[in-house]
């Protein structure tokens, strides 16, 4: 399969370019081999990544490292239950030196921004984020402010820790592209993180490529060949989430609440396509599908308290639901 608007020479300069990021990031961070995949995917489909794990594994420096490689510009916002919509957007100020309003925009123009610990800010936070998110500007003082072409925001949750949280909904949670769920490093991971300490090696480097090498990767992914029968393939996938009896025994069907929404196939497409330029392809296969059902479906089939109370994962009905349907 040969797909004519991709030329071999856009094809090396994206794997050089992919190969320079992943260089990079592995110099830095030690193991989370999924966490910087999910990032590469996020980073040319130019969407949002929700970060799953317990505070203190390297989710910051992760999309610091991945912002000093194409120095681009980062924002770290950490939510609190005290935090405004405002202190995120921008806001009007009165300058009493000139009687006039003066906007002065949040820390949210950027190209990066980690948003930690979403869930312990307000719902009514959220909501201005995720629709910042969204519609890729904000509206202050009754006036337009675009966000950055490359925006991409990374978004953490502690999954442990509940208490003074705000849960965000299932729709919420549909706006992000991937999320991804990162563990403990192993005890060989951890003793190369206190040598690369040790050596310095974690300091801040120098920028390796620029925005307009990622805006290459996007437009580029952009015109990467999805045949028809794999676009079939992912939405009978997202139709077994919305009815699961169809394709699951009663045992397992019983579990699911909600399936997901036509985001979730939308997203599936614009990642299938990105995995296949970080792969080296010019065209989308099933088993990009397949490798990414559970960083897209996970935030998006939901499981009712059976399914906690039985101790049943949410990985375990997706890996269930695709293993049953037909490969193209």
């Amino acid at each position: 399969m040969n797909n004519p608007n991709i030329t071999d020479e856009e094809i090396q300069r994206a794997s050089q370019i992919i190969g320079i990021i992943s260089q990079y990031y592995t110099k830095r961070i030690v193991g989370q081999n999924n966490l910087q995949l999910s990032l590469l995917i996020s980073l040319i489909a130019n969407g949002h990544i929700l970060v799953e794990s317990v505070p203190g594994l390297a989710k910051t420096t992760a999309a610091k490292v991945l912002t000093e490689a194409v120095n681009g510009k980062f924002a770290r916002i950490q939510c609190t239950p005290d935090l405004l919509p405002s202190d995120i957007m921008g806001s009007q100020i009165f300058n009493y030196t000139t009687n006039t309003f003066e906007t002065k925009l949040g820390p949210i123009y950027a190209n990066f921004v980690l948003l930690d610990e979403i869930n312990r800010s307000s719902a009514k936070t959220q909501s201005a984020m995720l629709e910042a998110m969204q519609e890729y500007q904000t509206t202050i003082g009754g006036e337009t402010y675009k966000l950055p072409d490359i925006f991409i925001a990374i978004a953490t949750q502690n999954p442990i820790e509940q208490e003074g949280t705000y849960m965000l909904s299932e729709a919420q949670q549909d706006r992000f592209l991937i999320k991804e769920k990162i563990t403990y490093p192993t005890p060989a991971e951890e003793v190369e993180i206190l040598n690369r300490i040790e050596g310095k090696v974690f300091e801040k480097s120098k920028a390796v490529l620029t925005l307009d090498d990622v805006r290459f990767l996007q437009k580029l992914s952009e015109k990467v060949y999805i045949d028809n029968s794999i676009k079939q393939y992912i939405t009978t996938i997202i139709y077994a989430t919305r009815f699961p009896d169809k394709f699951l025994t009663p045992d397992l069907s019983k579990y699911i609440s909600m399936g997901s929404s036509t985001r979730g196939a939308i997203a599936f497409m614009q990642a299938a396509k990105a995995l296949a330029l970080i792969r080296g392809r010019k065209f989308v296969i099933p088993d990009d599908v397949k490798d990414l059902r559970r960083s897209i479906l996970r935030h998006r089939v939901t499981l009712n308290y059976s399914a906690t109370a039985d101790g049943v994962t949410v990985e375990q009905i997706i890996d269930a639901i695709v293993g049953n349907i037909n490969t193209p």
